[in-house]
């Protein structure tokens, strides 16, 4: 038994155990295909404004929850059905409620994007935020043919930026020693710990690969509001509100109800439903989110032909962390593998589509994850998305791809390797403690590599030789697997690699991806690939993990499933069990530090080589 498995027995107890196991075994199973339940006389039917909640964010993932009904609001999920929902007869116009929501930048062109075909095919879309920021003005100038904004709001375009966080002089102060290597000499992933600013490599590779996602901004919010004025003006924010309808980035004040009756006016109806995101104002139009989407996706029963979609979101780890019951955090190669194995030996799943936002993280993850990902290659049609970014271990896992596709505002690139640890000795002997290492070998050199990996000592000059001629090998199998994965020469690759990192139009320039475009975009190239028909359903697949991972006894393979019909049909309901509250974007006061440090994360597990993002980067 596992060390987690383990773990999560001893917190659960028997009774607990028993008690949850008895709760998923008696859910109802899955019918996937199953109708929507009857809704209230008339409603349904009736012409409608399609409400859009996006206030409380677009997460790429759902985490899961064994308590509460299945709430997840994804970017997968909206995505999976706005061209269904636009197509409904009832469907006459769209009002999108932003709030002061912070969207990633990808997601929010994709959604603008194929919100804007809809208002271009002649329904109306209605944007309305409480405060427009960089990444929410781009979506509503895509999407939206009115933009209302709350009276006591603001308009905050300020153009686009990263904040570096370097943390040499506190290291200094500690007298902390920073031993850090790197390969690629844009790759810079060290030099938070040892130095002051950026170096002038990973300064003009950041500059370029912010100046590629400006220009699409910057293009997107033009061509959306059809004002070329707009590119002097958007950058010049904060603005107020009436300096905002001023200057022509809004249309109208007001709160969101007179959005919503501006909305229904303009889609000549009196009725406005809700279809995502916050719950229902008419109680009897509330249903399982489940039940929505497998019925506006036309989902099948099992052994259907179908896509799979797999989010892969966060920083690459050997093993994902998580509460007993709750979700788990970032990609795990160990969870991660083990969807990967399953939708290999799946029949039914026709083609799988890999959704990547991921900073990077463990090399060895993400060696072993790009194998299990060319293994399912070989046997369909492998589709990567990339959502706001794959870098470093992210696109290590994105080069499997059949093929590739990516936002011009995604990040992509970083290809390098990062390694070291922090030694506090000397830290430790200001406060009075002394460490003295004893090695069988007699000899010093030998005796200071046997505790080379201790964080109380500092490597001497031939350790550091050796751990880069460790990380070298590692950078040379990186390039390795990008021109197998990729199946272009080394020749190809090598000019954007050492740790470069670029847009989205950038990247598609140098092959690192084969087309701009979204998750929807991937899905319909992944029907192609496998010859499905457009209407083929689509499967988002989530790690069974937690309970369920009790449940099914150890099996790391998924080669029951196929011949255990039983043991399917628990997996269908234990899942169906844990769809729960959605994972929140990143929070606190610097978002860029819990990013970096989960990437960084796997050095206190004792990896040495990593391949992660170079610095903390926030777009602002």
């Amino acid at each position: 038994m596992s060390k987690r498995r383990a773990r999560r027995m001893r917190w659960l107890g028997a009774g607990a155990l028993a008690a949850a196991a008895s709760m998923a075994a008696g859910c109802t199973g899955r019918e996937r295909a199953a109708p929507l339940p009857a809704p209230a006389a008339g409603r349904l039917d009736e012409p409608a404004v399609i409400e859009i909640d996006l206030s409380r964010g677009l997460p790429e993932s759902a985490s899961a929850s064994l308590f509460g009904p299945p709430s997840g609001r994804t970017h997968a999920q909206l995505v999976r059905s706005l061209r269904e929902l636009a197509e409904a007869e009832s469907a006459k116009g769209f009002l999108v409620r932003l709030g002061s929501a912070r969207l990633a930048f990808a997601r929010a062109h994709e959604i603008g994007r194929i919100l804007g075909d809809v208002r271009k095919a002649g329904r109306p879309v209605v944007c309305h935020a409480d405060e427009y920021n960089n990444a929410t003005m781009l979506l509503a100038a895509a999407a939206c043919g009115k933009l209302w904004l709350s009276p006591a709001g603001q308009v905050d375009t300020v153009g686009i930026a990263a904040q570096l966080v370097f943390a040499k002089g506190l290291l200094d102060r500690l007298n902390v020693d920073v031993d850090f290597l790197q390969v690629g000499k844009f790759k810079g992933a060290s030099e938070p710990f040892t130095r002051e600013g950026a170096s002038p490599e990973a300064r003009q590779s950041l500059q370029s690969a912010l100046g590629g996602l400006r220009e699409a901004w910057l293009s997107g919010i033009v061509e959306g509001r059809g004002k070329q004025e707009l590119r002097e003006a958007v950058e010049d924010g904060p603005f107020a509100p009436e300096e905002a309808k001023a200057r022509g980035l809004v249309d109208e004040l007001g709160d969101v109800e007179a959005a919503i009756e501006d909305a229904k006016k303009l889609a000549g109806t009196e009725l406005s439903v809700p279809r995502f995101g916050g719950a229902p104002r008419d109680p009897s139009l509330s249903r399982s989110l489940v039940d929505v989407f497998r019925s506006i996706s036309g989902a099948s029963t099992l052994g259907t032909p179908h896509v799979a979609v797999v989010p892969a979101i966060g920083g690459i780890t050997m093993t994902a962390s998580g509460m007993p019951l709750g979700s788990s955090d970032g990609i795990g190669e160990r969870e991660l593998g083990r969807i990967i194995t399953r939708l290999t030996k799946d029949t039914s799943a026709k083609a799988v589509v890999l959704r990547i936002d991921s900073p990077g993280g463990s090399a060895l993850a993400s060696d072993l994850l790009w194998q299990k990902l060319m293994r399912l290659r070989e046997e369909k049609p492998l589709v990567v998305s990339i959502g706001g970014m794959a870098a470093s271990g992210g696109y290590y896992l994105a080069c499997a791809g059949t093929k590739i596709l990516a936002e011009p505002t995604s990040i992509i690139g970083s290809i390098g390797v990062v390694g070291g640890k922090f030694a506090v000795g000397k830290a430790l002997a200001d406060i009075g403690i002394n460490a003295e290492t004893v090695a069988a070998n007699p000899d010093p050199t030998r005796a200071a590599r046997a505790a080379y990996m201790s964080a109380l000592t500092p490597w001497d000059e031939p350790t550091r030789a050796r751990v880069l001629a460790s990380m070298e090998a590692v950078y040379d199998l990186f390039l390795k697997r990008i021109t197998a994965g990729r199946n272009l020469p080394l020749e190809t690759i090598a000019p954007s690699a050492e740790g470069r990192i670029f847009g989205g139009v950038e990247a598609h320039e140098r092959s690192l991806v084969d087309e701009l475009g979204g998750l929807e975009r991937a899905i319909a190239l992944a029907r192609e690939l496998a010859e499905l028909p457009e209407d083929a359903p689509v499967e988002i697949e989530q790690d069974d993990g937690g309970l369920l991972e009790l449940l099914a006894a150890g099996d790391e393979t998924g080669e029951n499933a196929a011949r255990a019909p039983d043991r399917a049909a628990l997996k269908e309901r234990a899942r169906e069990a844990m769809a729960g509250a959605l994972l929140p974007e990143w929070l606190g006061v610097a978002p860029e530090i819990g990013t970096f440090a989960a990437s960084m994360a796997p050095l206190l597990a004792g990896e040495r080589a990593l391949t992660v993002l170079p610095f903390a980067v926030t777009l602002r």
